[in-house]
């Protein structure tokens, strides 16, 4: 198969000859935080819509206004910075109450008089 330099190297090279290599899966990413819907993004590396990350791993959150990009602040992971954008944009998902209804007890069944 060939030389390689380390035995890792080696494991994924043999491995990809005889048809068992499976690539790495891909890294997941959360759909929801705080309390928020997070815009998911297939084309961006980050994950999400609006979160770029620079060269020192610091993660942007920017929305477009008005015509140009506008920063929302740097964060320390993307998840951090989705739900920046996820709040600057107004896509707020508050946790659903329970209703008066559902909180009172069920009344016993009466029986019938006879």
């Amino acid at each position: 198969v060939g030389i390689f330099d380390t035995a890792v190297e080696a494991a994924v090279a043999y491995a990809r000859a005889v048809g068992e290599y499976q690539p790495p899966a891909p890294p997941t990413v959360a759909t929801e935080a705080e309390g928020l819907r997070l815009h998911l993004s297939s084309s961006n590396s980050t994950g999400y819509k609006g979160v770029s990350k620079s060269t020192s791993n610091i993660f942007e959150a920017k929305r477009a206004a008005s015509g140009r990009q506008v920063s929302l602040g740097q964060f320390g992971t993307a998840v951090e910075a989705a739900v920046a954008y996820a709040q600057a944009v107004g896509e707020y998902q508050p946790p659903a109450s329970p209703t008066l209804s559902s909180r009172l007890p069920e009344a016993a069944p009466q029986a019938d008089p006879v």
